[in-house]
């Protein structure tokens, strides 16, 4: 008989819960997080390195301010009065192509580019008339963040071909006086091909390591502020027709 459902990712034996063929019970208090998320994702248990790697990618990118559209988003429908786990939904729901959605896009670049090289990705790209994912940033000419996870790259042994091909295209932007740095989602990007993971887990990384700064944002709203919030007329600028019959 055919069941409904068929999965390898965990189940339950003997009235205890297995994740990847592991007893949860013996890796709580034993492994990270971060090694438990890579068991999850990938089916086995990481090396030091690659755990440590993992752990500073998730860590680097827990949050990065009020502005984004997510936490905009999360904090909005708290104040109007949903439940927490609406306003966090809410807020991931507002990740799309142009926030938190590039990882997997540049993953995808990076394979397929891998062999034809930077010049062949940017003329490609420019032709086609498309912006490149992974590159490019409203707050930075250099993002301190992708400064850092290269630094970690170099000291855990991930500082590979897809590393490289990333820094690549950033210089060949650089080459052409534009100002599109290597972004955080394109290091990560890079990063995850580096350790082996399948590109569909580019944005699920980003949701797993952005949702505790939504929470955080979320129970700030709660704390902090009163509902409801509004923008004042001063915030908008009108410009439809004027008053008429």
């Amino acid at each position: 008989m055919v069941k409904a459902y068929r999965t390898a990712i965990t189940t339950h034996k003997e009235g205890k819960p297995y994740v990847r063929g592991y007893d949860l019970t013996k890796l709580a208090g034993k492994n990270s997080f971060a090694s438990t998320i890579y068991l999850i994702l990938k089916g086995g248990l990481p090396d030091e390195k690659s755990e440590k790697m993992l752990d500073a990618i998730l860590t680097i990118s827990i949050d990065h301010g009020v502005e984004p559209a997510s936490v905009v988003a999360a904090r909005n429908i708290y104040s109007g009065g949903s439940p927490v786990q609406a306003a966090v939904a809410g807020g991931i729901l507002a990740f799309g192509e142009y926030h938190g959605g590039a990882i997997e896009a540049a993953m995808e670049n990076f394979k397929a580019y891998l062999e034809r090289g930077p010049e062949a990705l940017i003329a490609d790209f420019k032709a086609q008339d498309k912006r490149v994912a992974g590159f490019g940033h409203k707050l930075y000419d250099k993002d301190p963040r992708t400064k850092r996870l290269v630094e970690l790259a170099r000291e855990f042994g991930f500082d590979g071909k897809y590393v490289k091909l990333a820094q690549s295209v950033e210089d060949e932007f650089a080459k052409a006086e534009k100002k599109l740095p290597l972004n955080v989602d394109g290091i990560i990007a890079a990063l995850l091909l580096e350790m082996g993971f399948d590109s569909k887990v580019g944005k699920g990384i980003f949701i797993i390591a952005r949702t505790p700064g939504l929470v955080a944002h979320v129970v700030e709203e709660a704390t902090r502020e009163k509902p409801v919030r509004r923008l004042s007329e001063e915030d908008v600028e009108y410009d439809g027709p004027a008053p008429r019959e």
